[in-house]
Parts: C-alpha cells; structure tokens; sequence
C-alpha cells in the first residue's frame, strides 16, 4: 500500500474545523467586525496549531493506537482523565449534533422530505466513510475539499467583487466600539480550530510524528485561509445591522444562507454557496465523526474489527442523532457551547501532558515542540482566559451583538 499522502491528512484535519468555523464565525463575529474577528481567528490558528502539536509530542512515548483516554490517564490520573473524557466526549457529541441538526435542515429543504428523515440519512450515507476506515475519510475529505474550494471560489467571486468598503470596516457606524465584542469570538473560533480529537488518528495514519505535525499545520492553514476570506466577503456584504435575525434564529446555516441570497443576485453564485455550505457540514461531521470514532475506540477498547468498529460507529454517532431528533437549537449556541468545554482538551490537558511527560523524561528524542516551557504555560493561559470569557458572556459581562 502507497504510503498516505500529506495532503490527505491537511484535508482531515481541515475538514474538521471548516465546518464550525465558516458556519458559525460570521454570526460569532458580528460584533467584533472584521478586523478584530480575523484578529482573533489568526491567534486562535497559532495556539491551537501549538496545542495540537503538544499533544502530538505527548503521545510519542505511546503505541500508535493510543489515543487521549489511555494516556490522559496514565500520566495524569484518574480524576483529570475522567473530566478530560466528559469534556472530549461533551464536545465531540455536541458538534456532531450540530451538524446533524443542521443537515436535517438543509436537505430536507433540498430534497423537500421531513428534516428528521433527512437528518437519519444524512448520518447514515455519511458515517459509513468513518466505519469503513480513516483511509476512506482521507479521500473523501480531499474530494469534499476540492468540491468546496471550487464551490467556495465560484461563491465569493460574487461576493469579493460586490465587496463594499465601509461595509466591510463598519465606518458607517463609527459611533460603536467594536473590540469589546472581540473577547467572546474566541470560544466560537477555538472550537473552529478543534481538531485533536484527530491528532492521534493522524500519528497511527502516518506512524510518523514529523509527518503529522505537517499534516495537522496544512490542516489549519487551510482552515484560517477559508475563514479569512470568507468573512472578508460576508462582511463586506452584509451590513452589520443585518445580522440581528441571523443571530436570533441562533446563527443557523439557513438563516446566513436566506441573508446572503438578499444581496447576491445572481442565481449560479446563490447555488454555488448553498453548496459550499452543504460540503463544509458533511465534511466536518466525517472529520469529527473519525476523531470522536477514534477516541471512544480507545475508551472502551473495541477492537478494530469488523464487530468491534460497528459498536464503536454505534456509540458514536447515534446518541448525537436521538438528541438532534428531539432537541435541535441554534447551531452557533452549539458551537459556542462546544467552545467553553474545548478549553479543557484542545489546549489545558495537551499542554499539561507535554509537560509532565518532559518531566518524566528530561533528554527528549524524537519530535518536540519548540519554545520549550513558554508554548506550554501560553497555550494554558489561553484555554483558561478563553473559557472565562465564555462564561462572562453567558452572565452578560462581556458585550454580546444581538443586532
């Protein structure tokens, strides 16, 4: 067997965060606008490329198998394992039953069925790639890329040539300070960067540490590229007074897309986004689907056979589904959410673990993180700093945009 291309693995690991991000970063940002948003998305990119790293340098002392559970509790004990799983799994469940809520919503409007049927085909057509093998995830992952890189450019070519500049700084209302809002994009942008779920997939894919840092640095760059430029093009479309149904109806995918096609007037450009916005839901549901498949493999220790991946592709996905049949809500809300409790095992417990384990053994080898002990308390001070500022928003001390 050929050996994994790196691009196959920068496309997993894209296709993890995109999701999240292109959906729920422009309602997310709308208080901040567009320079403070790409401002906190790009330091959001750099910590959580480090945090990932870290926890691929943790690992390397472990058999490829090995994901957060088994080392989580052997370096750090019982007590943090068990918040670190609740945390993972909370978070795992919860995008998973982002996008399947918001899938129902989508293709039921496509294929004009019941959003909950849609919702059970939309899980089963695109899980089987998870059950089947994360080979199978890796070409399907640089297929949905590809599908959204020309469905995204042939979108926001209407939108960057439409592109109005006051729009997009704001200048109109130069009466509201902005940067207040900037604190609470960062629990949305973190989850938008929360692929280390993954990392372990990625160290047993490659069986190469240096290749997976690769991997997992293309996967982000690719992600902040996206991001960037398509809240770039929202925002200078949609004023900033238009996002207030946006955020009501929870930041959902039908609500931005219904907004966009307000002032995109060509047909083509309307389709090519609704699409984009299709790719960019089953492409994150298969990437986060593979990492929450990988996790909960290791934590009950199903075995990767035939029998033991259907029980592992049955508790993953099909508690997420029940949940998104009888309680859907507002897709940001989810995110938002998903971002406080992702604090915990996207930056505190790698960093925690890189650390004890440099500890442990002081002559490292192999791969390591540069910037020695300051990448590790950084990357701790912005999981903690971005989670209280989820909880000052949530208790209105931070200002939240409600339009």
């Amino acid at each position: 067997m050929s050996k994994p291309s790196t691009l196959g693995g920068a496309c997993i690991i894209a296709s993890v965060c995109v999701g999240a991000g292109m959906l729920g970063l422009p309602s997310a940002g709308a208080g901040a606008w567009t320079l403070w948003t790409v401002l906190a998305i790009s330091v959001t990119m750099v910590m959580m490329t480090l945090s990932g790293w870290l926890l691929l340098e943790a690992l390397k002392h472990y058999d490829f198998k090995v994901s957060f559970n088994t080392i989580t509790k052997d370096v750090l004990k019982g007590k943090v394992n068990a918040i670190n799983n609740l945390s993972l799994y909370f978070v795992g469940g919860i995008l998973l039953y982002a996008y399947i809520s918001s899938s129902g919503m989508i293709f039921g409007g496509v294929f004009d069925i019941n959003a909950k049927l849609a919702s059970v085909l939309f899980v089963i057509a695109s899980s089987v790639f998870v059950l089947h093998s994360t080979r199978a995830v890796d070409r399907i992952s640089v297929l949905l890329i590809i599908f959204m890189a020309i469905s995204f450019i042939i979108g926001i070519s209407g939108l960057a040539t439409n592109i109005q500049v006051p729009t997009l700084l704001d200048s109109l209302d130069s009466q509201t300070s902005l940067s207040p809002y900037a604190l609470a994009i960062l629990p949305v942008a973190l989850t938008s960067f929360g692929y280390h779920h993954s990392v372990s997939t990625m160290r047993d894919y490659y069986r190469d540490e240096n290749r997976a840092k690769n991997a997992i640095l293309g996967g982000t760059l690719i992600a902040l590229t996206f991001y960037v430029i398509w809240v770039v093009c929202i925002f200078g479309n949609l004023p900033r007074t238009q996002f207030g149904p946006i955020v009501a109806a929870g930041g959902n995918v039908d609500a931005l897309m219904t907004a966009l096609g307000g002032v995109v007037n060509s047909n083509s450009i309307k389709q090519a986004l609704n699409i984009f916005s299709i790719a960019a839901v089953v492409s994150s549901f298969i990437g986060v689907g593979l990492g929450v498949f990988d996790y909960l493999a290791d934590f009950f220790g199903f075995e990767d056979t035939q029998q033991g991946r259907f029980k592992t592709w049955a508790v993953t996905f099909i508690p997420p589904l029940v949940f998104s049949l009888f309680a859907p809500f507002g897709f940001v809300a989810a995110i938002g959410l998903a971002g406080a409790a992702a604090t915990i095992w996207t930056c505190i417990i790698p960093a925690l673990l890189a650390k004890k384990l440099r500890q442990r053994q002081p002559e490292q080898q192999g791969f390591v993180v540069p910037g020695g002990n300051i990448t590790i308390y950084a990357v701790i001070i912005f999981g903690v700093l971005t989670a209280i500022f989820h909880i000052l928003a949530m208790a209105n001390i931070l200002p939240v945009f409600n339009g």
